[in-house]
């Protein structure tokens, strides 16, 4: 007798057993999944909301402006019998309350923080004694000067820990507020927002003779803008998203934060330097009101121009004039920027901050100050008339023209007296900007159009978003040395120290550039380098 196994009958077509209570599983696990999906993207798109919106830093009417203004002093200097102006400046170590009772370690020009004002006139010789007692190598670069190369204090001029350095050259250019701050290779960002930095104005007898402010400190204010994350450190932790170097939440005019200045005069000159390593700024006041650019990077405008904002890059200079009334108080602010780039950089890269940086506070009665001149000069810049040739300079993060700076190979050589012209290039997707040692040169165009008034002065350093071509002309005036070159190079200084950098020599007609000095450090302990 034979076993069967018998079983259910099953229609034909009909699932087998337990296939709904399957099919209800994978369907409750699908709606789950795709429950979990939907609350992650809203938890990443609300993360992603606070976190594009806390990227703005504004310090606009949230702080009350009530330490005094400090005002660097004037640097002591004796004169030789020779003529020679001579001032002495020590780099240190020490620490800085920006804030009471929080102590910041700092590096600064004799003192804890920044340096004297240095000031000499056209046709002075001058003469630099500077000692690092930093504990490591650095340098001292004159920005904006016109001097021989192996005066420079670029990275080829480097000073050793307990060395001295004696840079000297006659002053030959009109005046201007320039500034000197350190220049080592590879550790400039960081050496300068320590807090080495300091102004150096020139002056002549054009200058002299214009009804313009010049009381130093009174009508004529020095404002090296500068910026710190909360209040006092000198870093942050903030730059997962940032390309252009440190950001700070809070600025700072001459060491000073939330500063104020009163004032005593119905014009006041303003010598704006971006002294910060990354930000650039857009300055103005909170009424739109006018003020008269005076001055660029190299010097006096033709004429003076009236505008309600200047904007700086770092290593910029602009002289402005403003007007203010009895009993006011007046916040110099800067602005977010519509021409900073695309989204990501206006959010990420500092465009879209704002902060109040100096408030002017007028007495309730001023003394009269007499109306600007209607001329105040000619311009000692070329106008690419005569030009023997042009270069072009695409900037790149990794490098300009597609090279990383190398201390050892000279990249440009040009010819003594000659003029060329210059087209400097930025589609990077990042704002850069570009400064020339040595010379001071004329903006021709601007994307294929005149400069703004704000760039017809002489320049040292131009800013130049993303998307944007500008063709400068230049004259070198020598002297010629073929071996000790001068530098090229984006001003945004982490990007400077990334590599984005080169290196010129000038050279008489038919010279050849030689090959660069070792720059391991000037002056052993104890003994002092001077150059000739």
């Amino acid at each position: 007798m034979s076993r069967h196994l018998t079983s259910s009958a099953v229609p034909a077509g009909d699932p087998p057993p337990g296939a709904f209570r399957r099919g209800f599983r994978w369907k409750r696990l699908v709606a789950v999944l795709a429950s979990l999906v939907t609350a992650f993207a809203v938890a990443v798109g609300a993360l992603f909301a606070w976190w594009w919106t806390d990227a703005v830093v504004s310090t606009v009417g949230r702080e009350s402006f009530d330490n005094a203004l400090a005002i660097p002093p004037l640097a002591e200097s004796t004169v030789e019998q020779d003529g020679t102006r001579v001032f002495s400046l020590r780099m240190q170590r020490g620490e800085t309350e920006f804030r009471d009772g929080v102590k910041t370690p700092t590096w600064g020009f004799n003192g804890t923080y920044l340096g004297p004002t240095l000031r000499a006139k056209r046709g002075e010789k001058v003469r630099v004694r500077i000692t690092n007692e930093l504990g490591e190598a650095s340098t001292v670069h004159w920005h904006g000067m016109h001097l021989p190369a192996r005066m420079d204090g670029g990275p080829h001029q480097m000073i050793a820990p307990g060395g001295t350095w004696t840079p000297h050259w006659t002053v030959d250019q009109p005046a201007a507020t320039l500034w000197y701050h350190p220049h080592p290779h590879g550790k400039t960002e960081e050496h300068v927002r320590r807090g080495l930095a300091g102004l150096f104005l020139l002056d002549d007898g054009t200058s002299a003779g214009l009804r313009l402010p010049r009381r130093y400190g009174v009508d004529d204010l020095p404002v090296v803008v500068q910026e710190r994350f909360d209040g006092a450190r000198l870093s942050n932790d903030r730059g997962i998203m940032q390309n252009v170097g440190f950001l700070g939440d809070r600025t700072m005019v001459n060491g000073t934060l939330r500063p104020y200045r009163q004032v005593h005069d119905e014009l006041i000159r303003l010598r704006l330097l971006n002294a910060s390593t990354a930000r650039t700024y857009a300055f103005g006041f909170p009424d739109d009101r006018g003020f008269s650019l005076v001055g660029t990077d190299g010097g006096l405008l033709e004429r003076p121009a009236v505008m309600d904002r200047v904007q700086l890059s770092p290593g910029e200079r602009a002289e402005i004039v403003v007007r203010v009334r009895p009993g006011e108080r007046v916040m110099l602010r800067s602005f977010p920027q519509d021409n900073y780039g695309d989204a990501w950089q206006e959010r990420f890269g500092g465009g879209d901050d704002s902060f109040d940086v100096l408030e002017l506070r007028a007495d309730r009665q001023l003394r009269p100050s007499p109306g600007l001149p209607d001329r105040l000069g000619t311009l000692e810049v070329p106008d690419g008339e005569g030009a023997v040739r042009g270069r072009h300079f695409d900037l790149k993060r990794s490098g300009v023209n597609g090279r990383a700076m190398d201390m050892k190979r000279i990249d440009e050589t040009v010819t003594r007296g000659t003029t060329e012209v210059w087209t400097i290039r930025n589609t990077n997707g990042m704002p850069h900007n570009f400064h020339v040692h040595d010379v001071q040169f004329r903006v021709l165009e601007v994307d294929g159009a005149p400069p703004p008034p704000a760039l017809r002065g002489p320049k040292d350093t131009v800013f130049l978003p993303h998307g944007t071509t500008m063709k400068l002309a230049l004259r070198f005036t020598g002297p010629a040395d073929p071996d000790v070159p001068y530098m090229y190079h984006c001003h945004l200084l982490y990007h400077e120290d990334e590599g984005m950098m080169g290196q010129f020599v000038v050279v008489e007609k038919g010279g050849h550039a030689g090959t660069p000095p070792d720059h391991a450090g000037h002056g052993a302990r104890g003994r002092e380098a001077a150059h000739g």
